[in-house]
């Protein structure tokens, strides 16, 4: 029985599960660490073999989880050169990332899956 999630965070489409955690963009909230998030922006569910969709959300569904560190990507370089006047620039940034992990996954007041 395979129990999971697919929701929307800051523009993205996540397949989350309980224990299991995941890197998204970081709003412009600061948020700290062991910080709680509930995310009611569910489109899909998954418990076992019931599959329920939602237009385009889904009512009393909530995924609950906690907000473990702040981390970067990779740096991203982006260079310009220019061949006839023999000029570069360099330029790079790293986007702040923020993981978290799912705690439970709430239907209607009834809890479907812990840890």
């Amino acid at each position: 029985m395979e129990k999971y999630a697919i929701i929307d965070v800051g523009g993205n489409q996540l397949r989350v599960e309980p224990g299991r955690f995941h890197d998204i963009r970081r709003n412009l909230k600061t948020l700290r660490s062991d910080t709680k998030i509930s995310i009611n922006r569910v489109l899909l569910i998954r418990d076992g073999s019931d599959i329920t969709i939602g237009n385009p959300w889904l009512d009393h569904v909530v995924v609950t989880g906690r907000i473990l560190h702040n981390c970067f990507e990779k740096k991203l370089v982006i260079q310009k050169i220019h061949s006839k006047k023999k000029t570069r620039r360099i330029h790079g940034y790293r986007e702040t990332r923020i993981r978290f992990v799912i705690d439970s996954i709430f239907i209607a007041s009834k809890e479907t899956a812990i840890r």
